[in-house]
């Protein structure tokens, strides 16, 4: 069944919650004095620029880069507006480096986590038994493994999970505003904190699709199959970005499945929020709606 989309999506930042629609991307922070300051965040994506970057899979692959640098700097912008200190003293170049230096980190971080230490696993595994067939499911639990024991541990840790809860609030804001119902916490708080278009849902799809796609890769060298998976990182969150969209856009058995396992894992890296994160979720949206005339447009959350 086919549902009524609305094209905004947000992230979770530091005492606050980025929010974006076709009309523009917002960041709105608590800061410390009790104030909620809004900035618009200037970008231009490259699908709206480029025919080529919007088409199927190809859009995923530009989407998650996207996110990736977005994200980087809305978090970098929300610890400043938080009044958090920065050991950078204001120096943007610097800043800049770190930002680099970090998504280069948490690049590798992950594709040593996700994608070397599995194979490296299942490697040490057969000089034990040969699991034949299995090599790839084995891979597989042990990659699903190794995630949940990550974000197990990372929604233990206190400032996480207070961004967590504004991740719920998110969520809930974005519900609310596609049921048509007005913005206000009390129906804010009545919806509910798991959406199938959570990024938590995408990163475990590009889990289980890179399991199929590794079942076609060689065990023959493992510095081989490691390097294929690599080079087919693109693909991956393609198929797995075209598949959150389809999910996030109907509802029916088969979005319903493919959902679910993401939905669960929310429960880890959402948390219920309370009226203050929801107040900021609610202006967050409602900034990303308004025209230049300051005038809310729902609208434009359906536009292409």
């Amino acid at each position: 069944m086919k549902k009524k989309y609305a094209n905004v999506g947000g992230q979770a930042v530091i005492e606050g919650i980025m929010m974006k629609s076709p009309k523009k991307t917002v960041l709105a922070v608590r800061k410390p004095d009790g104030e909620i300051e809004t900035e618009e965040i200037r970008s231009l994506s490259l699908r709206q620029k480029y025919k080529f970057f919007d088409l199927p899979i190809i859009r995923g692959c530009v989407a998650f880069v996207e996110s990736l640098i977005t994200g980087y700097k809305t978090i970098s912008r929300s610890a400043s507006l938080a009044g958090l200190e920065e050991e950078t003293n204001g120096n943007k170049a610097l800043e800049g480096l770190l930002m680099v230096i970090s998504a280069i980190l948490g690049v590798g971080i992950a594709v040593g986590l996700f994608i070397i230490l599995p194979v490296l696993a299942v490697k040490g595994l057969s000089l034990l038994f040969d699991p034949g067939v299995f090599k790839t499911l084995i891979e597989g639990i042990v990659k699903v493994i190794l995630f949940l024991i990550y974000l197990f541990l990372i929604s233990r840790m206190k400032d996480i999970k207070r961004i967590f809860e504004y991740h719920g609030a998110e969520h809930k804001t974005i519900f609310c505003f596609e049921a048509g119902e007005e913005l206000t916490v009390e129906n804010v708080r009545k919806q509910s904190r798991l959406h199938p278009r959570c990024g938590t849902s995408f990163l475990f799809l590009v889990i289980l699709i890179g399991i199929l796609v590794g079942s076609f890769i060689t065990w023959n060298n493992a510095g081989l199959r490691i390097l294929m998976k690599i080079l087919l990182m693109p693909i991956t969150a393609g198929i797995s970005f075209e598949l959150i969209r389809f999910a996030g856009n109907h509802d029916n058995v088969f979005t319903r499945i493919i959902s679910a396992p993401g939905k669960a894992l929310q429960k880890l890296t959402t948390a219920e929020p309370d009226e203050s994160q929801m107040e900021v979720a609610i202006i967050a949206l409602k900034e990303s709606l308004t025209d230049e005339d300051g005038t809310e447009n729902r609208e434009t959350a359906y536009e292409n």
